[in-house]
């Protein structure tokens, strides 16, 4: 099987990914060796059979039984050894792909926000989960016949050489006609399993966001417009697919094809050689079934090949995940920040997500600790931008934004984010019980604070109604709570940890105006001596911000109290008498 360059790249980090369990791959080699050699041994015991039996009334039964009992005990053990090189086998496989799988994790915990961003979860999941599976089964077959495949075949051929040294030429001599099968095969497999395993993630990716959008894709009535996408996918699978399997599917016949000739070979050359006197019938017999047992595991070593084309299809779009750039690591040594940061400023901030466009240019800001600072401007101003950059979800591409004169980039991001705490429009809410979820940020707390937390979130009294209160376990982002729920569980996470700095981006988008102005309050009070960062398209909730910068195409065009800036009669002052001015 002829690689290509990429192939063997794939290939040699395989190979790396089993170093560690070499002591397993030696195991299985011995017991695949010993099963072999027994194996290829059982034919010399049957022809040994067949030459006791000389004609009518002359047979050599203690000399068969003799025979016999050795053949049992090569079969006896010939079993034990492939039982223990199987359990061997599924031990360093499924240890790999459980590193390998761990090592993919690992990665997606530490990528950086922008390769979420620009890659659909579900085709992330489909190269974890979906691909990890493909790669594991290729090479456990690819261990359990490759190794008995090859040592059957060299084993094999020395059996043959010791018997009969001409017939044994005819079986290598045709020998190369199932390698070249094999090379034919692998070319044109590979791409199409690579554009398959391809194919299946963006099925993944697919389902995951309509199965997650299904009320959307109803309500908008586009069932028939995802029907069509889907099927449009599915449509390229299958031809992809069988394009796979059609050519792997032509492994078997054409092996067989060729072990016909070889077997014919040696049956015809051996025939002749038991005229000629230069061989008993029994090493005939043996020499056909040495004959059989060397040209089978061309055919399965040319299916193992077609399956190794699948797996390492599958390996290179999981490695790919794992070698993903990672996120820029923590500074060495780390900065530290004291006890309760709240200075924050930002210098001559350059950002953007893409080259071709720009959005924060030459942005300078300078916040006091304890200062209430509001965002506002229009839809894409900048404003949450502000705050991914403030979290360092993504880096600057230059100027510099410290907190207490400190760069935030020689901060460990742990200690950076552990000094904000963040309440956005868009709830996250992990499977688990409700009091686990408020506990999120401190994981230690006791009951009373978890209650304490709930009660000035107000989110108490609804908690109470649940079937087993705060020991009732949600689903996965929150299950049938409501999305004003949800938010006001994601407010009592704050709370309950009271970080230094607090950050709210539409916090309270989702609760109903009773409810949103007792939180406002509980907000107030929150936020006394602490650095907080507003962002909010209702104007009426941050009347009260110490400082209201208005923002529009990534910079700060305004920046004043809420009656200073009504008085200026500028941006602000529009964007507020559209919400409470009457048109006449």
């Amino acid at each position: 099987m002829k690689m290509q360059s990429g192939q063997k790249e794939i290939l040699k980090r395989v190979l790396l990914s089993i170093r560690p369990h070499l002591a397993l791959v030696l195991f299985s080699l011995a017991m695949a060796v010993i099963s072999a050699v027994l194996t290829l041994y059982l034919p010399i015991l049957t022809g040994n059979i067949v030459d006791c039996i000389i004609g009518p009334g002359e047979v050599d039964f203690t000399a068969i039984f003799a025979l016999m009992r050795k053949m049992a005990a090569a079969i006896l053990i010939t079993a034990a050894a492939q039982w223990l090189m199987n359990i061997f086998n599924n031990r360093i496989v499924y240890r790999v792909s459980s590193e390998v799988r761990e090592q993919a994790f690992r990665k997606i915990e530490i990528l950086p926000l922008g390769y979420l961003d620009t890659h659909s979860s579900g085709e992330t999941v489909s190269r974890v989960i979906a691909d990890v599976d493909q790669f594991s089964e290729g090479l456990l077959m690819g261990f359990t016949q490759l190794f008995t495949g090859v040592v059957t075949i060299l084993g094999t051929l020395v059996f043959m050489l010791s018997v009969n040294v001409r017939i044994t030429l005819v079986v290598v001599v045709l020998t190369p006609i199932s390698l070249f099968v094999a090379n034919f095969i692998a070319k044109r497999t590979y791409a199409m399993f690579r554009k398959q395993s391809e194919t299946r993630g963006e099925q993944t990716a697919l389902i995951d966001e309509m199965i997650g959008n299904q009320k959307v894709v109803q309500a908008y009535g586009q069932e028939a417009h995802v029907q069509e996408q889907f099927d449009e996918v599915n449509e390229r699978l299958s031809k992809y697919s069988l394009r796979a399997i059609f050519f792997s599917s032509l492994t078997n016949p054409s092996t067989r094809f060729v072990n016909s000739l070889v077997y014919t070979g040696v049956g015809l050359t051996g025939a002749l050689s038991v005229v000629g006197g230069m061989m008993t019938v029994g090493q005939l017999s043996a020499f056909l079934s040495y004959a059989n047992q060397y040209t089978k595991p061309f055919n399965e070593i040319s299916g193992v090949v077609t399956e190794l084309q699948n797996a390492l299809a599958c390996a290179g779009r999981v490695f790919e995940l794992i070698d993903a750039k990672a996120e820029e690591p923590d500074a060495e040594p780390a900065l530290t920040l004291p006890a309760d940061p709240g200075r924050v400023s930002l210098e001559h901030v350059y950002f953007s997500y893409t080259k071709e466009r720009r959005l924060i240019e030459d942005f300078n800001l300078s916040v006091k600790s304890g200062q209430r600072v509001a965002i506002v401007g229009p839809t894409g101003c900048g404003k949450t931008t502000l705050i991914n950059l403030l979290m360092r979800f993504y880096d600057v591409n230059s100027g510099k934004i410290a907190i207490e004169g400190r760069d935030i980039r020689g901060l460990k991001r742990g200690d950076l984010r552990s000094a904000y705490g963040m309440v956005l429009q868009d709830t996250w809410l992990r499977a688990g019980t409700i009091r686990e979820n408020i506990s999120m940020g401190h994981p230690e707390a006791t009951e009373e604070e978890v209650i304490r937390a709930a009660k000035e979130a107000h989110a108490h009294s609804f908690i109470r109604r649940l079937p087993q209160g705060y020991d009732t376990v949600i689903g996965e982002n929150g299950g049938n709570l409501s999305q004003g729920q949800k938010q006001l569980l994601c407010i009592a996470r704050v709370m309950l940890a009271l970080p230094p700095m607090l950050i709210l981006d539409e916090a309270t988008s989702s609760i109903d105006t009773r409810t949103e102005i007792r939180i406002q309050k509980a907000f107030q009070a929150m936020m006394q001596g602490r650095t907080s960062f507003i962002v909010a398209h209702r104007l009426s909730t941050i009347q009260n911000a110490d400082v209201i910068l208005v923002m529009k195409d990534g910079c700060i065009i305004e920046q004043g109290t809420h009656q200073e800036l009504l008085e200026r009669a500028g941006f602000y002052a529009e964007l507020y008498n559209s919400q409470f001015v009457m048109p006449e």
